[in-house]
């Protein structure tokens, strides 16, 4: 069934204000933002209309009671000009599962879609061509009902808006080892992509960067001892630039897209690739015995971010050079390629809007 979408366009675009050799990650919005509202049980006409401010009621129950969940996507232009977007479907569907576990209504797959497309469509003139940009997506629902009271709202908006970015992470990142802190345990929500996964995450990062860290690694809730992820990206590490680790999805960690694309990448082109535990002092052995030849996140905003050293226990254990390392050149230079439509896609990834 065809979706209807209402478009109104705003009177005066911001473009010429956006200077798209220098920009910030995420502080430049485009013209456009999508929104969908949920109300007695049923999704309302869809709409495209101007950027801007939302009004709100000071009894939100999202600002109470924390239903609110989001996902991090990106297009691209292709050689040709024309807005590519990248696995889009698998967002939608970690959304539905981020929506579920916090007690929100799914959306229908259909609508998120052609939202998302005719967003794109009306805001490509926003999507940057500098290497290494592109214009960022951030569909996010929330709970609307005005009510005090701890029960699923029966409200919801969705609104995807964008934004043009450069590199989330422009060098290689120092990162810590977080054995005080948890971001989350068996039976919570640590899968989701919801909004108080990161809001607990401020206060340790903040912690990390007083100490001269970027980021953390968070380890499990129990004993401290495994890695699960970092704070805005999923895990990788390198030994003997052979065998590539990853901690497995056991609930606790975010299904990352990017993840399983870098994955799906090594495995084809030859790479051993274990999901599995890994412990913290597998990782501080092979850094000591100069087996570990690459480590880096994965992510939408960053796609690829190479790790510079590791602090552990009071002492760096420094990494390779960024310009030595085989494995995280090689996978950000694929997937960025595959993603801007500058070389074969092996796995039917990439859909340009049309």
């Amino acid at each position: 069934m065809a979706i209807s979408i209402k478009i109104s366009k705003t009177p005066q675009s911001r473009i010429h204000l956006c200077d798209f050799e220098n920009i910030e990650f995420g502080k430049i919005f485009s013209d456009h933002m999508f929104r969908v509202d949920y109300v007695d049980g049923k999704w309302m006409e869809p709409s495209i209309e101007p950027y801007g401010p939302i009004s709100i009621s000071p009894s939100l129950s999202a600002l109470h009671y924390g239903q609110a969940i989001f996902e991090g996507m990106k297009a691209f232009k292709s050689p040709n000009g024309k807005p590519l977007l990248f696995r889009p479907m698998d967002n939608v569907r970690r959304l539905n599962k981020s929506a579920v576990r916090m007690g929100m209504p799914e959306i229908p797959e259909e609508l998120f879609y052609e939202g998302l497309k005719k967003l794109v469509e009306v805001d490509q003139d926003w999507i940057p061509t500098k290497d290494g940009s592109a214009l960022y997506l951030r569909p996010f629902m929330f709970a609307t009902d005005d009510f005090v009271g701890v029960r699923p709202s029966l409200n919801y908006s969705f609104i995807i808006f964008c934004c043009p970015v450069n590199s989330y992470y422009p060098k290689p990142i120092k990162v810590k080892v977080e054995k005080k802190y948890v971001r989350a345990s068996t039976g919570m929500a640590g899968y989701a992509k919801a909004a108080g996964n990161y809001g607990i995450s401020m206060l340790p990062t903040m912690e990390a960067k007083k100490d001269g860290y970027d980021q953390i690694i968070w380890t499990d809730g129990k004993t401290h001892e495994h890695v699960e992820e970092s704070g805005t990206t999923n895990l990788f590490f390198v030994l003997n630039d052979k065998l590539v680790l990853t901690p497995i999805l056991d609930g606790n960690i975010l299904e990352g897209i990017t993840r399983d694309s870098v994955i799906k990448l090594l495995k084809k082109e030859g790479y051993e690739v274990q999901e599995r535990d890994i412990s913290v002092s597998e990782i501080i052995a092979a850094a000591k015995a100069g087996e570990l030849t690459d480590a880096f996140g994965t992510g939408t905003a960053a796609i690829i971010a190479k790790i510079a050293a590791i602090g552990f226990e009071g002492h760096d254990y420094v990494l390779p050079e960024a310009e030595q390392r085989k494995v995280s050149n090689w996978v950000y230079n694929t997937v960025y390629q595959i993603q801007t439509g500058k070389i074969e896609d092996p796995f039917n990834w990439v859909e340009e809007v049309k």
